[in-house]
């Protein structure tokens, strides 16, 4: 069995550079996950390091295949200094955990909730799981494990989530788009929605 989380940090310092900070949790009954933080120019990055050391399991198999199945670690883009967002270390750490402790495939276009703000005074508690392969590129593993993807999470207001549950995560993206949505900004105010 390959231990795949030394190649995981070693794509996220290629992709991202040195980690300035790095943070563990662990929850009982599930193996540590680390969150490492980067930080270029203006924008901070956290990468979840751990989720993709077992592979993601369909919730309906009878076993867990420990070989096959998705792999993924989880990224969050934020502008720096605007809010105290390295409190978000744990709620990331959470979501990571959430396909070991609930049995979920964390997959693009997905959403994700904490029940509680991403930081002190987030206006946001779940995310959008967004398409891989732009920030970081998927990581190709030996036969047959399946390729790590790192998934970037794009915060949601509470609005906006309950708008995606109805309308879709492609056209929740699109009005960001149409809006001009700084997504990374920590504070945003929720994108029209009439």
């Amino acid at each position: 069995m390959v231990d795949v989380l030394p190649l995981v940090e070693a794509r996220l310092r290629t992709a991202l550079g040195e980690p300035d900070a790095r943070a563990a949790v662990t929850f009982l009954g599930t193996d540590r996950i680390e969150v490492l933080r980067f930080h270029e120019d203006d924008i901070v990055r956290y990468a979840t390091l751990g989720m993709s050391a077992q592979p993601m399991s369909d919730p309906t198999a009878v076993l867990a295949d420990p070989v096959k199945g998705p792999r993924a670690e989880l990224v969050l883009s934020v502008r720096a200094g605007l809010a105290d967002t390295d409190k978000a270390l744990r709620p990331l750490a959470v979501l990571a955990a959430s396909p070991q402790v609930e049995g979920v495939i964390v997959a693009p276009g997905a959403s994700l909730d904490v029940g509680e703000p991403l930081w002190p005074g987030a206006p946001f508690s779940s995310v959008l799981v967004a398409e891989p392969g732009g920030l970081v590129e998927d990581l190709a593993l030996d036969e047959p494990l399946d390729p790590v993807r790192f998934l970037p999470l794009l915060p949601m207001t509470a609005n906006e989530a309950a708008w995606k549950r109805v309308h879709g995560a492609q056209a929740l993206q699109e009005r960001w788009l149409t809006h001009g949505t700084d997504l990374r900004d920590p504070s945003r105010r929720s994108v029209p929605l009439d």
